[in-house]
């Protein structure tokens, strides 16, 4: 019987066209199992295996255990059966188990491995001599494939007809191979020590050694997309040590030393070549080869330390930070850093000064609290001066101290830092971390109390500086794709389906106000929401209830005046959806600004999840939305809009406006973050 066992991590991208060519390949096979062995992805690769092959067998992993324990784990799980083993990103083409299969067969085979090809079509050098430290050298001088030619020089094999006929190698890329029962009987487990290269060519070579040949079939013939350790400066180097490490093991000490000599030579000679704009994975892995430990260390799944443009003490908990980092934290320790804001509020320039002073210290003052498991929140002491340079360099170092301390207690010793609010910048340059992530979840040099300059400047250096750039707005990612080139994610936000349902019992405040009613959730704030419009809704609709819930930083008499508006004021998150659920349209009066044309309003998501009709002023992000949103231009045409919706119930029914929703959780969103930022970088 046959066992196909593919591992993962973070593999959502690539596993169902691999599984779609594992189901062709194994038709007119006989009895076989297909095993995904997952490494504990952030990301949905276990989800979308279950969605495109619900018969596939999954064996979930506590912790990213390495290539070798994933595959031992599902030839475990497989007694009895030859095993083909399978990287995620390969394609297998429709005759290709059965030529391998037959190849097994072939007296004295252990393994059989295929062709291998790129995506373009281009035979891939797959098959490799055993490593040696002349083959080492070889390359050093000569480079990989031109050593190649000579046998005793080079490791690769590069003579094509070696690759157009049936023959045996000393080993051969493990993207794809498939291992006999009575090899693997014979030779045990993988050795996992190595972590994530080499274990497959210490394999291969004990198998030879044991009299199982490892045969190659050109008739058996696979696509291997591959490409991410060419990529990644962390697996260069991870490669080049596991390199040395597995010659010491297999000839000791001494050759180990020459051997590590000549791959340094190797990395050194590459690292002079290509320079400092394309070298540096070879500075890279000369630096690991310099310092390296007898065995690779196990990387732990790294925490996260978000600088937050909210205070979860004060502000609705349905910000993209707070939502995003709460499911992040169902996986990862995550620190939640308060606002540390964005200047100092001033009389003339900002409103109800005193009550956000008042507020900010009552944040101070909680310090650290751990709201859910997993999941902290600090809010540091700042100096929001941002306007002189000293006292931005002071206040960076305040805040740093702070939060390093907090880390330093917490565990978080190389987090991944997300950034909301661009004045953490001068906070987070200096300071260790995995990746650093600018959530750009909206344009904060726009914000009407900010000193524009400065926080501009604050904006350019984190969309140079960043590992990745999230965007939620199209527009604005397209705007600054000059400045991020293919650092730039387009991350959507979130709603949280569970939360947002139609609820039967509506609050008792809400059941006494009369119908039909026009309802607005979330902040009341003068930069976001076009008051003058509220002001005529409620004047020319008499005849509407104009329902108005959430904390304002105006004066609200203007609108509380006309009998027919009720303005609720704050209400928790917890009772928002009971909230909504009395609305019978649901508006988004924005105002016509640089901040609102780069936004992506959360509860637009939110709105629809609970199946209300919605009528919107006019913004970019609204475009992806036009069968389900109504937009209008003028107040006249918001007003008329509103009764056309009072009317008809709007364009889609309320279950088919959730239903459009359903793919959109905050959890698929943090995956996505996760699998990004967690992923081997290319920078540095």
């Amino acid at each position: 019987m046959l066992a196909v066992v593919i591992v993962t991590y973070h593999s959502r991208e690539v596993v169902a066209d691999c599984l779609k060519s594992v189901r062709l390949a194994l038709r007119d096979q006989g009895p076989a199992r297909v095993i995904v062995v997952d490494n504990a992805s952030a990301d949905d690769t276990v989800e979308m295996v279950e969605r495109v092959d619900p018969g596939t067998e999954i064996i979930r992993l506590e912790r990213n255990s390495g290539f070798a324990a994933g595959v031992n784990a599902g030839i475990a799980a497989a007694p009895g059966c030859d095993v083909l083993v399978l990287n995620p990103d390969i394609r297998l083409d429709i005759d290709a188990v059965a030529r391998l299969r037959e190849t097994l067969a072939v007296p004295g085979t252990g393994i059989a491995v295929p062709e291998l090809t790129d995506e373009d079509g281009a035979l891939s050098w797959s098959l490799r001599r055993r490593p040696t430290v002349l083959r080492a050298i070889g390359e050093a001088v000569l480079g990989g494939e031109r050593a190649g030619r000579f046998a005793p020089l080079g490791e690769l094999v590069v003579d094509r007809s070696a690759y157009a006929r049936e023959g045996t190698a000393d080993w051969a890329t493990g993207a794809a191979w498939l291992v006999a029962r009575a090899c693997l009987e014979a030779l045990g487990p993988l050795e996992e020590r190595y972590f994530l290269y080499s274990e497959e060519t210490e394999y291969m070579l004990r198998a030879g050694e044991r009299g199982f040949a490892v045969r190659y079939q050109p008739r058996a013939r696979a696509v291997h997309l591959g490409g991410e350790q060419t990529s990644s400066a962390m697996l260069w180097a991870l490669s080049a040590t596991n390199r040395v490490r597995l010659h010491r093991e297999r000839h000791g000490r001494l050759r180990g030393l020459a051997m590590r000599a000549a791959v340094m030579l190797n990395e050194g000679l590459r690292a002079l070549a290509k320079g400092r704009a394309s070298g540096h994975r070879h500075r890279h892995a000369l630096r690991a080869l310099l310092t390296m430990p007898r065995w690779p260390r196990r990387p732990e799944p790294p925490g996260y330390v978000c600088f937050s443009a909210q205070d979860w003490w004060y502000h609705n908990r349905a910000h993209s930070d707070f939502q995003l980092m709460r499911s992040v934290a169902e996986h990862r320790k995550v620190l939640v850093v308060n606002s540390i804001g964005m200047r100092m509020p001033t009389p003339g320039k900002s409103t109800q000064v005193l009550r956000r002073i008042a507020r900010k210290l009552r944040s101070v003052a909680k310090f650290v609290r751990r709201p859910s498991p997993g999941f902290y929140v600090m809010s540091p002491l700042p100096l929001p001066f941002y306007g002189s340079p000293l006292l931005r360099r002071v206040n960076a170092v305040l805040v740093r101290a702070q939060v390093r301390a907090v880390c330093r207690a917490l565990g978080l010793t190389a987090p991944v830092i997300v950034t909301t609010i661009p004045t953490a910048w001068d906070v987070v340059r200096p300071m260790r971390r995995r990746a650093l992530v600018f959530n750009r979840s909206d344009r904060h040099s726009a914000f009407p109390e900010s000193d524009t300059e400065t926080i501009e400047k604050l904006e350019d250096a984190l969309l140079r500086g960043a590992d990745h750039v999230l965007y939620v707005s199209r527009a604005l990612m397209a705007e600054e794709r000059d400045r991020t080139g293919d650092r730039a994610h387009f991350l959507d936000h979130g709603v949280d389906l569970e939360h947002f349902t139609k609820r039967d019992r509506l609050p008792a405040d809400l059941a006494d106000i009369p119908g039909p009613r026009v309802g607005f959730f979330g902040a009341l704030d003068d930069y976001l929401v076009d008051f003058d419009l509220l002001e005529r809704i409620a004047g020319d609709m008499p005849d509407v209830s104009l329902v108005l819930i959430g904390d304002a930083t105006v004066p609200m008499e203007r609108l509380t005046k006309y009998p027919n508006v009720h303005w609720l004021g704050f209400r928790p998150y917890d009772d928002i959806p009971a909230y909504g659920s009395g609305f019978d349209v649901a508006i988004m009066p924005w105002l016509d600004n640089s901040w609102i044309r780069h936004a992506n309003p959360i509860k637009l998501k939110e709105y629809l999840a609970l199946g209300l009709p919605v009528v919107s002023t006019d913004f970019a992000e609204l475009a992806n939305y036009t069968d389900r949103v109504r937009v209008a231009t003028d107040p006249a045409a918001f007003i008329a809009t509103i009764r056309s919706t009072l009317d008809d119930g709007g364009p889609r029914e309320p279950q088919a406006l959730r239903e459009s929703v359903l793919g959109a959780s905050w959890s698929s969103r943090a995956a996505e973050l996760m699998a990004m930022a967690e992923a081997p970088s290319d920078r540095g």
